[in-house]
């Protein structure tokens, strides 16, 4: 009873007076490593449970991440081939910007196996209104012109092509000539130039429009080499194609305002028919 008032005395002192602050604070540094000793045992336990874990734990976690890494890495070749694919169709925009025909992208799905024949197949045909003779570009320069359209892709014969021939202009002067392909896929040849043209390293050739085939002022060739040879009345010139005949994954199927004008049509234009000679002549006899 005693110890028990005595108690209830020291704690009514300690509110009111705060008497005992300093013996309790002492007394709580004292058994501080008491209690730190005590939850030794707990903490070493956990501690000891993180640092130890099993082996067959260990060889799954590795599996996950190898796993998680695989596919973290295909994601990032995917959003590589997208980012490079969205780069070439802004370039295409781009490209079709500065046209004034109407275009229509197409997609390089083919090559052909033939080494002496420079084609390649696109995934556009009649049934998107692609026909024979329309010109293919990519974001840099044409690149050749449909050889065949079938219903669901196209044949397209390369600028580079032994069998091809476009007519150009350089586009610094206007001078004329003629631009072939000779089987290399990276140089082309200018015909038919005198040595007195005015001709230089690094002209660049475009479409002149003769012909009716090619629309004129499409980006063609860059001037390459020049060589002279003495008493030769014609100059050696080397081109570099401006398209990229051999990666350009997507293209351009330009579809003129007219209409492609082939050398026949051209003909018939300016040709009037036996039949129609004769009706005019007839014509003027009788108003006479």
């Amino acid at each position: 009873m005693f110890v028990f008032v005595l108690s209830v005395v020291l704690i009514v002192a300690d509110a009111r007076f705060e008497r005992l602050e300093q013996a309790r604070s002492g007394l709580a540094s004292v058994l501080a490593p008491v209690f730190w000793l005590g939850n030794a045992p707990e903490r070493f336990g956990n501690w000891f449970s993180g640092v130890i874990t099993p082996r067959e734990d260990l060889l799954n976690e590795n599996e996950a991440l190898k796993a998680r890494l695989m596919i973290l890495e295909r994601r990032a070749l995917k959003y590589g081939a997208l980012a490079a694919e969205n780069n070439r169709l802004r370039e295409l925009m781009n490209a079709s910007g500065t046209l004034d025909d109407r275009v229509v992208v197409a997609e390089v799905v083919g090559v052909s196996p033939d080494p002496f024949s420079h084609e390649i197949i696109i995934n556009k045909g009649t049934r998107d209104g692609v026909e024979a003779g329309q010109a293919i570009l990519d974001a840099n320069g044409l690149m050749g012109q449909v050889l065949y359209a079938a219903t669901f892709t196209s044949r397209v014969l390369l600028v580079s092509d032994s069998s091809h021939a476009v007519p150009v202009e350089v586009l610094r002067n206007g001078l004329r000539a003629i631009l072939l392909g000779n089987g290399d896929i990276a140089q082309l040849e200018l015909v038919h130039v005198p040595d007195t043209a005015d001709i230089r390293e690094g002209d660049v050739l475009v479409s002149s429009g003769l012909g009716g085939r090619f629309p004129k002022g499409y980006p063609v060739a860059e001037v390459s080499d020049i060589t002279k040879e003495p008493g030769a009345p014609f100059v050696t010139i080397s081109a570099t194609p401006m398209a990229h005949l051999s990666r350009s994954k997507l293209v351009l199927v330009v579809f003129s305002e007219a209409g492609a004008v082939g050398p026949e049509q051209l003909y018939d234009q300016q040709e009037p028919d036996a039949s129609e000679s004769e009706a005019g002549a007839e014509t003027e006899g009788e108003s006479s």
